[in-house]
C-alpha cells in the first residue's frame, strides 16, 4: 500500500476547511513569513510533545500517537509552516503548560499519570474554548496537529481508519455497519 504524505496532508487540511494553523504552507507551498531562524526543540521537548499527542490519542486496541513519532512530526510542522508568530506562541504556550502544570497539579507533566495529563489538557481545551482571545491557543495548535499527523500516518490511515488506494472506484452504495471504521482519504 503506497501512501503519499504530502498529498494526505493537503486532503486533510481541505477537509478540515484550511482552519489550521499553517495550512496556508500546505495549501500554496508558500513559505510562511517571520520565521525564528535556527528554531530547535531538544529531544527533552519532542519527548515532552509525544506525551501530549498521546494524552490527546491514547493507546487503545490501536496504536497511539507517541507511535507514530508525534514529538517529530509537530516540530517539522511549526519549523516549516508556521509564521514567526506563530512559532512564538506555539513554544511560549508548550513553557506555560510545563510550569502551570506544575503549579497545577504538584508534579512535572513528564511524571504524572495520563489521567493527570488528559484532565489537564481538557481543562486547558475548555478555557481556550470559552475565552474571547482571538490567538490561536497552543492547545488548538496541539490538537490540530495530533489529528493530522496521526491520520496521515501509515499507522492512522491504516490501522485506525480504513485505506483503501486511490484512485479506485466510487461506490456510492458501500455498505456501513455501526461501529465500521471510517475511510481514509
Amino acid at each position: 500500500m503506497a501512501m503519499n504524505r504530502r498529498d494526505a496532508l493537503k486532503s486533510f487540511v481541505l477537509m478540515m476547511g484550511g482552519t489550521m494553523v499553517g495550512a496556508n504552507v500546505l495549501l500554496t507551498g508558500c513559505s510562511p513569513e517571520n520565521q525564528i531562524v535556527g528554531l530547535e526543540f531538544s529531544p527533552e521537548d519532542i519527548s515532552f510533545l509525544d506525551e501530549i499527542g498521546e494524552a490527546i490519542i491514547p493507546a487503545t486496541d490501536t496504536p497511539g500517537a507517541k507511535a507514530v513519532g508525534i514529538g517529530q512530526f509537530m516540530v517539522m510542522m511549526v519549523k516549516e509552516t508556521y509564521s514567526g508568530e506563530q512559532q512564538e506562541s506555539f513554544v511560549s504556550g508548550l513553557n506555560m503548560i510545563k510550569t502551570d502544570f506544575k503549579k497545577v497539579n504538584g508534579s512535572k507533566f513528564m511524571e504524572a499519570t495520563q489521567e493527570e495529563r488528559t484532565a489537564y489538557l481538557n481543562e486547558l481545551n475548555q478555557k481556550a474554548m470559552t475565552s474571547e482571545d482571538k490567538e490561536p491557543k497552543v492547545i488548538g495548535m496541539l490538537k490540530d496537529l495530533t489529528i493530522l499527523g496521526y491520520f496521515t500516518s501509515e499507522i492512522g490511515a491504516t490501522q485506525q481508519l480504513r485505506y483503501v488506494e486511490a484512485p479506485g472506484r466510487f461506490d456510492g452504495c458501500a455498505d456501513y455497519k455501526k461501529g465500521d471504521r471510517a475511510y481514509a482519504l
